[in-house]
């Protein structure tokens, strides 16, 4: 059986005349945390963008394997197919949440599950409950301004979750912390995908965050050069 859940294949991404990914090979397996680390310029972000559906490469393939049904290729698939995958199936945690302000946590949190089809109702209990294991019981209704970063780094977790993505990605989910909440938060980034058998795949700079995963992936010029199992 293969233990892959994202593989991708002679990547190549160009922007204007910058060189984002240079012919990368990468497979990701299930159930495993792996941080990505680079120069700013190193084509790390566009990795990220383009294992996730976000941006199409030039060239190559990405194929996500669920854990029920087929193998998809990502890269196969038109614009509106990649939405709908991305919001069914993978979750996205940003370095400044990207939640919608006019919203409460628990809105935030729910909005995925009810795109998705799921009644108000449920979606708000469901998107209540990650709230309350991710340490924001009684803070359901508090808009995000009324947040410290890092609860609203929680809220950005918990919506990653609510739709029972198997594969997330953080985009330097704790750039914009202090040290102590980056702990608390990856945390809690951890034990929400890992912890529960899912896939995290995180670019980030900070060595200790990238000390918490289990491999660490170092990219330079759009190419890795470099895969390690973190000790």
């Amino acid at each position: 059986m293969n233990s892959s859940v994202l593989e991708a294949h002679a990547l190549t991404k160009t922007y204007g005349t910058t060189r984002a990914l240079a012919g990368m090979d990468l497979a990701i397996n299930r159930g495993e945390s792996v941080a990505i680390m680079g120069a700013s310029g190193s084509g790390k972000t566009t990795l990220l963008h383009v294992l996730a559906g976000i941006v199409t490469p030039d060239s190559g393939s990405v194929t996500f394997r669920p854990a029920v049904g087929d193998a998809i290729l990502l890269t196969g698939l038109g614009e509106s197919a990649r939405s709908r995958l991305r919001r069914e199936r993978l979750g996205f945690v940003f370095q400044q949440g990207l939640l919608i302000p006019e919203l409460t946590a628990v809105e935030n949190v729910a909005l995925a599950s009810m795109i998705n089809g799921t009644k108000r109702a449920d979606a708000v209990q469901h998107a209540a409950s990650w709230l309350s294991a991710l340490g924001l019981a009684g803070m359901e209704d508090r808009r995000i301004g009324e947040l410290s970063g890092g609860q609203a780094q929680r809220v950005a977790i918990a919506r990653a979750q609510a739709t029972g993505a198997e594969l997330v990605f953080a985009d330097e989910p704790t750039g914009a912390l202090d040290s102590r909440t980056s702990h608390e938060v990856m945390d809690a980034l951890l034990w929400s995908t890992t912890g529960q058998g899912r896939t995290l795949v995180v670019v980030t700079h900070d060595a200790e965050v990238a000390s918490r995963c289990s491999r660490t992936i170092a990219v330079r010029d759009g190419l890795i050069v470099s895969s390690a199992v973190t000790a």
